[in-house]
């Protein structure tokens, strides 16, 4: 994660600058706008974007382009729904390098791995699971909240790894000694804070997760 533009090819920047032109349009096409109009959902939608930067400011790691951050995608995601959250996760990293300084070109890269990736997780997820397993409050809760945000951080992760492996930037054992086996205590600190803050929501402020509907998860139950 925060990965820079000393260590990646120009190949892997060029195709993942592609890659991001293509997911936002279909983002921003898809995506319901007109909930931002909603009450007061546009404050909640950029005050979260705000509070996820800072806490993409507390990070730590040995090697460049090897740190560690909480994510928040899950909880994004779960949240505006992939679209918005996309756009929320693009909005919160342009702000990350314009404070933190990555490179304008490694841009895309830490979207794509840092936004996109556990936001598409956690929503793929979320279909799997209200098409296999009961329509649950506990099931939202810790199915898509804990184990969702545990999950996306590992395939963050594994994606970034990848493209440190391919552009050869360090070699697979390096990655697995140093960047990999630390992923697990990331990975349960995510879990922690997002099922945490989505139970509270759940159950003080549902209106603020879209994908979350009282009818199929509370009512009859």
């Amino acid at each position: 994660m925060n990965l820079t533009e000393a260590i990646l090819p120009s190949w892997v920047l060029w195709l993942s600058a592609l890659s991001l032109v293509a997911l936002l349009g279909r983002a921003a096409w898809g995506a319901r706008w007109s909930q931002l109009r909603e009450g007061s959902f546009i404050h909640v939608y950029l005050g979260s974007c705000v509070a996820l930067l800072v806490l993409w400011t507390l990070k730590a790691g040995v090697d460049p382009g090897l740190s560690f951050h909480l994510l928040g995608g899950t909880l994004f995601g779960l949240m505006f729904g992939w679209e918005l959250a996309v756009v929320a996760m693009t909005l919160v990293s342009l702000g990350a390098t314009l404070n933190m300084g990555h490179g304008w070109s490694v841009f895309p890269v830490n979207v794509l791995v840092e936004g996109a990736v556990p936001v598409l997780v956690t929503v793929g997820l979320l279909r799997l699971s209200q098409g296999w397993l009961p329509r649950h409050l506990f099931v939202y809760i810790f199915v898509n909240g804990f184990f969702g945000a545990a999950v996306s951080v590992l395939a963050s992760s594994l994606a970034a790894a990848a493209l440190l492996a391919v552009g050869q930037a360090y070699t697979f054992s390096h990655l697995e000694s140093g960047y990999l086996a630390f992923v697990p205590l990331v990975m349960f600190s995510e879990a922690w804070l997002t099922g945490m803050l989505v139970a509270v929501l759940v159950c003080y402020r549902p209106d603020w997760i879209r994908t979350f509907d009282d009818k199929l998860y509370l009512q009859g139950k």
